[in-house]
């Protein structure tokens, strides 16, 4: 490996390949220990592989860092990485924190670091790219930045409710999708978790809320106070926002729904009077409801909105008046299909789909199951006994019942993942099983 320095931040996403050129996975974080009387040294990259798996990948085992690609000797171990002691992240744990300078010239806040490769082949934490706080009240002002060496400035004991104290990390985590999203905070030391999502805006912390196992959400709501916690709760899905209330004590459970905004507390009090493994209990309470004289040029107007989950958008209920859950009573099915064969000016009461029938809100999830697998369906509409449109029930939302309660672990994936990781990498010789009755097993390093 030739001499180089690199920054951390830009390092993150960057492509991982073997010798041969074939894809090994994204690099996620940097890891580092501390050292006294020097810099921190570099021990090993957080890789992503497929699968979604984090991995430990040795700096030993890198040849090459630079032009945005990663290049590694092709040995890789996919034990899901967790941190040694000793062992920081710096994307994860270092940028962000609050520095002194040793020559007393004030604080700064570390935006970046750049690692620099030793003759020796090691990599060593060389400078750190800070900001000073701003000096004018101007909103538009940002304080100064600078290189510093880490000889130069010590840590300081920045509060845990320091704004700019997540703001970098945040950063890195602007690409990704919720369910990576959720992953990576999980990933978080406890205290900075917790930092991060109280940083995070409110819709996106919903995101990540959803992907998450029940029990991670009440663990990770209960470190943020009421208020923030009746904000996100109003960003989240009806259906996931009822489940994850429903896991609370019934005095927290009221008070939070008095927080939240009245018509979101009302569609989430509705869904709590269900029985949780019943259609009522799985269903959305936000499908896309219109008129039978509405046009297919206004039905697609409508689910072309961004913020529509696919299965939402894959089709149109039809009601008489009103047109909010539980609305007037149920005319049927028009799926986004059948709308683009037809002409703008068309009647959506023309394009019903006549072989679809609701399902109750008391059906179980073994009959809705039927009903989407036998007309291939992503969404079915649910009725009351009135034969009102009171919700629909997407695919995801079956299969968050039918999965196991842990599916969202990555414990149980190592057999898949190594045949996932040898399809995909080829070359790569993947340290698991097999290598523990060569005696290579356990050696992360």
């Amino acid at each position: 490996m030739s001499a180089q320095r690199v920054f951390v931040a830009r390092l993150a996403g960057c492509l991982v390949f073997d010798p041969v050129g074939d894809r090994v996975g994204k690099v996620r974080d940097v890891v580092v220990v501390y050292r006294e009387g020097g810099s921190p040294r570099v021990v090993g990259l957080v890789v992503e592989i497929p699968g979604k798996r984090r991995v430990f990948v040795s700096i030993t085992r890198i040849t090459s860092i630079g032009a945005g690609q990663v290049i590694t000797t092709g040995l890789i171990n996919v034990r899901r990485f967790e941190p040694r002691a000793g062992e920081v992240r710096v994307i994860a744990e270092i940028l962000g924190r609050q520095v002194r300078f040793r020559d007393g010239s004030g604080t700064a806040t570390i935006e970046d670091i750049a690692i620099t490769q030793a003759p020796s082949g090691l990599w060593n934490v060389t400078q750190l790219f800070v900001r000073r706080p701003k000096t004018s009240a101007s909103p538009f002002a940002k304080g100064a930045t600078q290189f510093t060496t880490w000889a130069e400035v010590q840590e300081a004991d920045a509060s845990a409710g320091d704004p700019q104290s997540a703001e970098q990390l945040i950063a890195t985590y602007a690409d990704l999708k919720p369910a990576d999203l959720a992953i990576s905070l999980l990933e978080l030391p406890e205290e900075r978790r917790v930092e991060v999502a109280a940083e995070l805006p409110d819709e996106r912390l919903a995101d990540a809320l959803e992907e998450m196992q029940e029990q991670d959400q009440v663990e990770l709501l209960r470190a943020l106070d009421d208020e923030r916690v009746a904000d996100v709760l109003d960003q989240m899905q009806p259906d996931d926002a009822a489940d994850l209330i429903a896991q609370l004590p019934e005095d927290d459970r009221e008070h939070l729904l008095q927080l939240m905004q009245p018509e979101e507390a009302e569609d989430v009090r509705m869904l709590l009077n269900y029985a949780p493994n019943s259609a009522g209990g799985l269903m959305t309470t936000e499908p896309v409801i219109m008129s039978a004289d509405a046009t297919v040029a206004e039905a697609l107007a409508l689910i072309r909105r961004e913020e529509l989950a696919p299965a939402l958008a894959a089709a149109v209920f039809l009601t008489l008046p009103p047109y909010e859950p539980p609305t007037g009573r149920f005319l049927g099915v028009v799926h986004y299909q059948r709308m683009l064969r037809h002409p703008p000016h068309e009647r959506l009461g023309a394009l019903v789909d006549q072989g679809l029938e609701a399902v109750h809100v008391d059906a179980s999830i073994a009959e809705v199951s039927r009903t989407l697998a036998s007309y291939n369906l992503v969404s079915v509409p649910v009725v009351d006994d009135g034969d009102r449109l009171v919700g629909v029930v997407t695919i995801d939302d079956i299969l968050d019942h039918l999965l196991p309660d842990d599916w969202r672990s990555r414990d149980e994936e190592d057999a898949a993942l190594k045949r996932s990781a040898a399809a995909h990498t080829g070359s790569i010789n993947i340290v698991g099983n097999q290598a523990a009755r060569s005696g290579s097993a356990g050696i992360r390093r």
